[in-house]
């Protein structure tokens, strides 16, 4: 099908510690390839090494039209636990464009013995947080949950499904269940946004990875959001602030 994406909506900067690249070096990277958008989306608190307390609030600071490229304020969220709360500061979420919730393997108590069911809910409540624009990376085998309950909900409170491509190197024991869930999305005609998770400026816009699933799926392109500039802005004006918070 020959997919293309004109947007990369989950990277990170080097504020995020085991990351390497300035916001300035992401967003050079993003216009020397021809990227209408790109969001900064560093690790909230829980993650070790993530940035300290004024990031989030200051990221509003960047232009929101920089070197031609929009910048989406953003941050990923650590999901706490199995009721689904997130680790992001209540005076940071105003100042937000973006949040896109995650589970990451930190050992949280609140997340001890995962089962199917315990991962249904939680992604459920997460599906009800009106703050929360993308469901992050959730292919891990240890927090499987059922995705025929789950990824409609996500597509009834207007959550994008992240096909990440960062998993296809770093998360390969998730490949399979992504392309599940590219699958119950295609059926449940649920829209998906396609990231890099870059940590270094070269692998900004690199999904090639995740475009590949997608075309050996035959997903529709209309459900890709970040593969039309219009559909893009369609969606940030409707489920977010950000040309409200970011006049530019």
């Amino acid at each position: 099908m020959g997919y293309t994406v004109i947007a990369d909506l989950h990277t990170h900067s080097l504020a995020s510690t085991h990351a390497f690249s300035s916001v300035t070096e992401l967003v050079k990277a993003a216009a020397e390839k021809g990227l209408f958008a790109l969001a900064i989306t560093d690790h909230a608190k829980t993650m070790p090494g993530s940035p300290g307390p004024w990031h989030f609030g200051a990221l509003r600071e960047i232009p929101l039209y920089y070197r031609g490229v929009m910048t989406v304020a953003g941050i990923e969220a650590n999901v706490l636990d199995f009721q689904g709360n997130l680790d992001v500061e209540k005076q940071d979420i105003p100042k937000l464009d973006w949040i896109i919730a995650s589970i990451h393997n930190l050992g949280l108590e609140g997340l001890r013995d995962p089962d199917v069911e315990k991962c249904t809910q939680l992604w459920l409540q997460v599906a009800k947080n009106p703050k929360v624009n993308v469901i992050g990376h959730s292919g891990d085998p240890l927090f499987a949950y059922d995705y025929e309950r789950v990824v409609p909900e996500f597509g009834a409170q207007h959550k994008l499904v992240e096909i990440n491509s960062h998993t296809f190197s770093v998360r390969k024991q998730n490949v399979e269940n992504c392309r599940k869930i590219a699958i119950a999305c295609k059926k449940h005609g649920v829209p998906v946004v396609v990231n890099s998770d870059a940590h270094f400026e070269t692998d900004v816009g690199n999904v090639k990875a995740a475009l590949k699933l997608l075309e050996e799926v035959d997903f529709p392109e209309e459900l890709i959001v970040n593969a039309s500039q219009a559909r893009l802005r369609d969606y940030l004006e409707a489920h977010t602030n950000i040309f409200h918070n970011r006049p530019n």
